[in-house]
């Protein structure tokens, strides 16, 4: 039986090529910007791309990809929690970080997650000891290096997506 392609159905995984394309570019933005979801775009990207094209993307990367993810989400919390720790931070400091965060997330301001876990950071290690502010400080400088790594984490893991789907487009891999 001979299989012919219409050019309807090769203009349908054009446009789905380029929507996951799309979507893995926004997710790789959404690494730095808080108003997109990051690594869920391009998980979607990815989705739509091994599903909703003939692709022959190995369910090895999907599923790579996926424990990548949620790593990243978990890990968003917990690095920022342990540098704190690293740069003087006590317990309390730690727990400020994470309540900071997800209280930072409702705030109605540009990056409040990231206001919310310098401003938990900072709270928690005065309300451990109000009279020692370089502390707080220096473990607030702490939380912010570890925001620095889960980004750089989140964002290697969505140039990784981007580019697996990309090589497979181009029957690199």
């Amino acid at each position: 039986m001979l299989y012919t392609v219409n050019k309807f159905q090769l203009m349908d995984t054009t446009l789905i090529n380029i929507l996951c394309l799309i979507l893995l570019v926004l997710g790789i933005v959404g690494t730095f910007l808080p108003v997109l979801p990051g690594l869920l775009l391009s998980i979607c990207g990815l989705l739509i791309y091994k599903y909703g094209t003939d692709a022959d993307l190995s369910m090895i990367y999907v599923w790579v990809f996926i424990m990548l993810t949620a790593a990243s989400v978990v890990l968003n919390y917990v690095i920022p929690a342990k540098t704190t720790q690293k740069y003087g931070g006590t317990r309390w400091g730690s727990i400020g970080s994470v309540i900071g965060t997800i209280v930072g997330i409702f705030l109605p301001i540009p990056l409040g997650f990231l206001v919310g876990m310098f401003a938990g950071v900072f709270v928690g290690e005065l309300l451990h000891d109000s009279q020692d502010i370089n502390k707080a400080l220096k473990s607030t400088k702490g939380a912010f290096i570890g925001f620095i790594y889960g980004t750089g984490f989140s964002f290697v893991v969505g140039v990784a997506m981007f580019l697996v789907v990309l090589f497979n487009m181009l029957n690199i891999i």
